[in-house]
C-alpha cells in the first residue's frame, strides 16, 4: 500500500472574500465587521449588505483564513461585543497566491489594453 502525500491546495478565493481579506489586512487592529464593510464601500464603491459581508467574514474563518475575538461590549447603554477579526497565516499565503495569480494573468496585457477615455 502506497500514499501520495502532498501539500493541500488552498481553497481558492471569490472576489468578496479576496476584498474582505485585504480590508482585515488595511484595518488591523479596528479590523470588525461594520469597520470591513466601511471599508469595502470606500475602497470598492459598493454598499454590501452586512449580512453579505459577516457571511463572507465567517467563510474565510471557515477556510482558516481569518480568526476571530469578541471584544468588551462598547462602554454606552446595552453596548454590544465587537467580533474583531484577523488574518492567519493560511490568510496570508492566500493573499500572496492570489497576488501572483493576478500577476500572472495579467503579464503581456498591458500592451493590448488602451487607456480609457475619460
Amino acid at each position: 500500500m502506497f500514499y501520495i502525500i502532498g501539500l493541500m491546495p488552498t481553497p481558492s478565493l471569490g472576489q468578496l472574500e479576496l476584498a474582505a481579506l485585504l480590508a482585515v489586512t488595511h484595518l488591523g487592529d479596528k479590523a470588525y465587521g461594520l469597520a470591513v464593510r466601511r471599508e469595502l464601500s470606500a475602497r470598492i464603491g459598493r454598499d454590501y449588505s452586512v449580512g453579505a459581508v459577516y457571511t463572507t467574514l465567517q467563510r474565510l474563518e471557515d477556510k482558516g483564513f481569518l480568526k476571530s475575538r469578541t471584544g468588551d461590549p462598547l462602554p454606552v447603554r446595552g453596548g454590544r461585543s465587537r467580533r474583531h477579526f484577523v488574518l492567519t497565516g493560511a490568510g496570508t499565503r492566500a493573499l500572496r497566491e492570489a497576488q501572483r495569480n493576478a500577476a500572472a494573468l495579467w503579464a503581456g496585457v498591458g500592451t493590448v489594453l488602451r487607456p480609457e477615455a475619460t
